[in-house]
């Protein structure tokens, strides 16, 4: 079984230099690679904080799984990336509103990201079914 490029315009395209690609299926199952707070729109981090970053992030997220065809309903696992431990409660309630319940499965770990970026999420998905 073949391994298929995810790529679409309404997520940002990953930079030149960073060598992958926006998700990868192969069969039913799709990895979306962890997405930042850029709006492919503008090639810019959103304004505004940890909120703002996160809706976004899961745009992208979104956009990249509708390009396949599938939707948060197929996301099993989201795996978060914050900068800032202070920032847990305030992604968290704009998470909880944007996925929505049933709620995926989930971890939270702390990492450092480039200058400006809050939070970046990655996302595992089985489409179909």
């Amino acid at each position: 079984m073949a391994r298929t490029v995810v790529s679409t315009d309404k997520a940002p395209k990953p930079p030149a230099n960073i060598p992958l690609s926006q998700g990868i299926r192969k069969g039913n199952i799709l990895q979306v690679a962890g997405q930042t707070a850029v709006d492919p729109a503008t090639g810019a981090v959103v304004a505004g904080g940890v909120a703002e970053q996160t809706e976004q992030v899961l745009r992208n997220v979104i956009a990249i799984l509708a390009a396949e065809g599938g939707s948060l309903d197929d996301v099993l696992m989201l795996r978060v990336y914050l900068t800032d431990t202070a920032h847990f409660a305030e992604m968290n309630d704009t998470y909880a509103r944007v996925i929505g319940e049933p709620f995926p499965a989930r971890t939270t770990v702390y990492v450092g990201l480039p200058a400006g970026l809050l939070v970046e999420i990655d996302a595992l998905a089985v489409l179909g079914d």
